[in-house]
This record gives C-alpha cells, sequence and structure tokens, in this order.
C-alpha cells in the first residue's frame, strides 16, 4: 500500500537521522578541535612544571612517573642528548625531541607531543591521540543521546502533523466518493491547502469537460431521435401502402418508395454512427501517420465519380500539389475529404461544376471543395456546420450530418475550416492542414 502519509512520515525523519548524523559529525570535529587546545596547553604547562626539577647527581629524588589516568609519557634529555628519564620505557616514541608541537605516528597510533629546553635539559611530554579522539567521540555522543531519545517522540509528532495536513484531501476524496454519477458540480476550493488548488482546479475542469461531453450526448441522442422519427413514420406509410396495394403496378411503385425510404434511413443511421464515431474524445485515438492531400483527394474523387456522372456533375482537380502532406488519420481524413466532395455534388444542380484543389496558404495546406451550386448565404455559413441543420429552401434530401462530421474531424487534426463563396459561383469549402514535420 503507497501510503502518502506513511511515505512523508519516513521521509521527514530520514531527513532528521541524517540531520543529526551531520550534526554530531560536526559536533565531534568541533569538540576534537576545543579538546586539542586545551590537551595541547596542559602538555606545555605539565612541561613548564618540571623546569626547577633536577634529574641528575648526587641526592636527587627520582622522578616519580604519571597516573596511568593521565596517559602522558614523559622523556628527559641532558644537554649532551643522553635521555636521563623515560616514564615508560616501552613506549615506542622518538628518541629525538622536535621543539614545540608536534604529531608523531609510531606503531602505537598517532601522539601529539611537546618539546622545551628547559636550563640544561630537555623535557618532552607525549600523549596519545586516540585519548583526544575518545572523549571527542563521548562529547559528541552526550550531545546527541537526548535527540536520539526524543526521535520517537518526532516520530509521532509529525505522524500527527502530516494527518492534520492530509485531512482536507481526506474531506475532498470523501466528497468526490459520495456524488452521484451525474453530479458534476465544481469542487469547492474553501479550505483546501495551495499544494492541492492545482489539483482541484484540474478536477473541477475535467468536471466541466464531462458535464459539456454529457450535454452534447444528450443533445445528440434527442436529434437523432427527432431526426430519425420522420423517415421510420414515412417507411411505416409505405409499407402499408404495399400492403393495400390491389395490382402489381400499384405495388411496384409502392416497393419502390419503400426501397427509396430505407436507402434515406441507411444513409442517416450510417452518418450518425459516423459522426459518433468522430466526435473528439470518443474511442482510441487512431494512429498519425503521414498523409499525402493531394493522394487524398485523388482518391476520394475517384469514389465520387459515379455519382457525379449520374447526376451530371463536372467534378474534377483544379490544383494538385503532391508535395504537401500532414499528420494525420488516414481513414478519418478521407471521410472529411469523401463528405466535403458528397456534399458539393449533392447540393449542385444538374450539369454543374465541382472542383477540388490543394495548395499552400499562411503555412498551413489547405484542401478546398468549390461548386458551382446555390451557395449558403454569409449569415448562414457557420451554422451549416451544426449537426442536422439543412439551409431553407433546400429540396435535396440530407441528413444534415456531412458537414457536421467534417468539423469534428477537422477539430481533431486542429484544422481550421473556412467558408466563402467559390469563383465557380456557389460555395467553397477549404481546410487548413498543418505540415507534417
Amino acid at each position: 500500500m503507497n501510503s502518502l502519509r506513511r511515505t512523508l512520515v519516513l521521509s521527514l525523519l530520514g531527513a532528521l537521522v541524517l540531520v543529526f548524523a551531520l550534526g554530531g559529525v560536526a559536533t565531534y570535529r568541533m569538540a576534537h578541535s576545543e579538546i586539542d587546545a586545551l590537551m595541547d596547553y596542559n602538555l606545555r604547562q605539565f612541561a613548564l612544571s618540571l623546569r626547577d626539577r633536577r634529574f641528575a647527581g648526587p641526592n636527587v629524588a627520582p622522578l616519580a612517573p604519571p597516573e596511568e589516568s593521565l596517559d602522558l609519557v614523559i622523556q628527559i634529555w641532558d644537554d649532551t642528548g643522553v635521555r636521563l628519564y623515560l616514564s615508560h620505557p616501552h613506549t615506542a616514541l622518538p628518541a629525538r625531541a622536535q621543539l614545540g608541537y608536534t604529531t608523531v605516528t609510531t606503531s602505537e597510533g598517532d601522539w601529539r607531543v611537546y618539546s622545551i629546553p628547559l636550563l640544561d635539559h630537555v623535557i618532552q611530554i607525549a600523549q596519545p591521540m586516540a585519548v583526544r579522539s575518545r572523549l571527542a567521540a563521548t562529547a559528541a555522543l552526550r550531545t546527541l543521546i537526548p535527540l536520539i531519545a526524543l526521535t520517537p517522540l518526532l516520530g509521532a509528532l509529525i505522524w500527527f502533523l502530516v494527518g492534520r495536513g492530509l485531512r482536507p484531501l481526506e474531506r475532498l476524496a470523501r466528497e468526490v466518493a459520495t456524488r452521484r454519477a451525474d453530479s458534476l458540480d465544481a469542487l469547492p476550493l474553501a479550505g483546501i491547502p495551495d499544494e492541492a488548488r492545482p489539483l482541484v482546479r484540474a478536477l473541477n475542469e475535467l468536471l466541466e469537460q464531462l458535464r459539456h461531453a454529457m450535454s452534447a450526448q444528450r443533445a445528440f441522442v434527442a436529434d437523432a431521435a427527432h431526426e430519425l422519427r420522420t423517415p421510420l413514420a414515412a417507411l411505416q406509410i409505405q409499407l402499408q401502402l404495399c400492403e393495400r396495394a390491389r395490382d402489381d403496378a400499384t405495388r411496384a411503385a409502392a416497393l419502390g418508395e419503400l426501397r427509396t425510404g430505407l436507402g434515406r434511413a441507411t444513409h442517416l443511421v450510417q452518418q450518425l454512427l459516423t459522426l459518433a464515431r468522430e466526435e473528439p474524445g470518443e474511442g482510441v485515438a487512431a494512429r498519425r501517420e503521414r498523409v499525402v492531400l493531394a493522394e487524398l483527394a485523388r482518391k476520394s474523387l475517384a469514389d465520387h465519380a459515379a455519382l457525379a456522372g449520374e447526376r451530371g456533375i463536372d467534378l474534377g482537380a483544379e490544383l494538385l500539389d503532391d508535395g504537401l502532406a500532414t499528420m494525420g488519420e488516414a481513414a478519418a481524413l478521407r471521410t472529411l475529404a469523401g463528405n466535403l466532395i458528397d456534399n458539393a455534388v449533392r447540393y449542385t444542380p444538374r450539369g454543374g461544376r465541382v472542383d477540388v484543389s490543394v495548395g499552400q496558404d499562411e503555412g498551413r495546406y489547405w484542401l478546398r471543395v468549390d461548386d458551382s451550386g446555390p451557395g449558403i448565404p454569409p449569415e448562414e455559413r457557420e451554422r451549416v456546420l451544426d449537426r442536422f441543420y439543412r439551409p431553407a429552401g433546400q429540396e435535396e434530401s440530407g441528413s444534415g450530418l456531412g458537414l457536421a462530421i467534417v468539423r469534428s474531424i477537422a477539430l481533431r487534426h486542429e484544422a481550421p475550416i473556412v467558408l466563402n463563396a467559390s469563383p465557380l459561383g456557389g460555395l467553397r469549402i477549404a481546410v487548413g492542414f498543418r505540415p507534417a514535420v
């Protein structure tokens, strides 16, 4: 279980232990430095205390060895270099003295040595450095023992404080968990810590997007039900006419109307499914690949050549630049181009003309479809991209979904759609794509 509280407590305790360890090292070094200064002073004072003593000649009392607890070694030489006294005969110290303070490395470890000439003698006082290190470690440990003893209390206090700091997040989690599936109101920011506010704002943005998506879905279902009601009612009437037909000619005519109605209903259902599939955020995004717009236009022109021939439409290409390519979903872009051409062919009067072109302008690659149809008034050009919208006075039957599908695919590819008057006299629809990198 990945507990944020446990992670924070362990991280803080680990940081405290690291700080204690660094503090212990610093304390040890400072204590060692102070003990060195103090012990050096003691070595000098001890040596000076021996300056009035005589170490040779008749009636000279021998020098008593220092106490073992002092951890000192004394050597004394006369002015000819003869050693007169050594307090610890088995100590491995140099046989010659270097005046002043020195640190000597021997087989018994490092020693701190102080030598001074006094009268006709040279007195040397030595002390093992291990004694000083032991005293410094003891001083540092005594400083850290209270902190180490308080570590469990610090852990409990950190656990409590971290839990208290996480309570707003726990309240937020409970509020989200107790919400109904259709409750998409924004989460309150009151009482939320500053560090958690970006998360709450992101959740509120997500809830807002979900609200828009659900509203769009409800509108889509309502519009689809409304649009399907009419063709289904017409199919029912045509079926009744077939059942009531008294002769073969009447029955054949009724069956023809029924077949036409079924084709329209099938086309509407197919368009609805295509629109649902092409809505942004629906399903799994297809893999994007390099798509040459000229090839895309040629395939769509070939797909609609038969329909254009049936309607007497001159369908062709004005300019197709093979060097222009974009990154996109090939199947979706083919649907986009097909709907643009299909829309132009269906709403252009017999004997008209539809031209497709691919060109470059203002840093984008444009797929343009021009027709010689009746066109669309400027005030209605944006509305024709809405679902189920059909301009007034249109005689051609349709679902009103073709351009809505185009807009959905274009939005997913971040491609703007521009509707203008065509040089052919009708409508020009242009979609601008980003160049392939």
